[in-house]
């Protein structure tokens, strides 16, 4: 993949806590890899809930509609 020209700009506002991530700022590749594993990426939660590391699809939709 080529280099990312948005990675300053998207670290910016990019919240997921996990530090070793090597997808960091590189919202393409980190919503790919997100994807085929069947999950949502971490800035698709609130702070809170991120901080689980339950990036699961059914955990999104209860941390988003309260159910």
């Amino acid at each position: 993949m080529a280099e990312c020209d948005s990675i300053k700009a998207n670290l910016g506002f990019c919240t997921c806590t996990y530090d070793p991530c090597s997808r960091k700022g590189k919202c393409c590749e980190c919503i790919q890899y997100h994807k085929r594993a069947g999950e949502a990426p971490a800035c698709l939660f609130p702070k809170a809930a991120e901080k689980t590391y339950d990036r699961s699809l059914r955990f999104l939709a209860k941390t988003i509609l309260g159910q």
